[in-house]
């Protein structure tokens, strides 16, 4: 498929999830937080979930960021990695 081809980029677009695709407008974290990839729909097990477009974070100097969860999914791994608790079950970050 050559990107000159109108039609070629819309089937990439039609092959996508819609919660998948990042928007050529900037957006900021809020507007980010509230973007859903998959909206109540059943998986594998037929339990119906809800996955969010972005996880929000907080780095260590406070400061929100937003990671998309195919974009960042290794460095979102990373993060949920990094969670721990402590003896009475509650979340300590390491």
């Amino acid at each position: 498929m050559s990107s000159d081809n109108p039609k070629a980029i819309n089937d990439i677009n039609r092959a996508t999830n819609p919660g998948d695709r990042i928007s050529d407008q900037p957006q900021s974290i809020e507007e980010k937080a509230q973007q859903l990839a998959v909206d109540h729909v059943p998986d594998i097990t037929g339990d119906n979930i809800t996955v969010p477009t972005y996880f929000i974070v907080e780095e260590p100097d406070e400061e929100k960021k937003a990671l998309h969860h195919v974009k960042d999914a290794e460095e979102i791994s990373d993060v949920i990695r990094q969670a721990r608790t402590d003896e009475n079950g509650e979340r300590v970050w390491s």
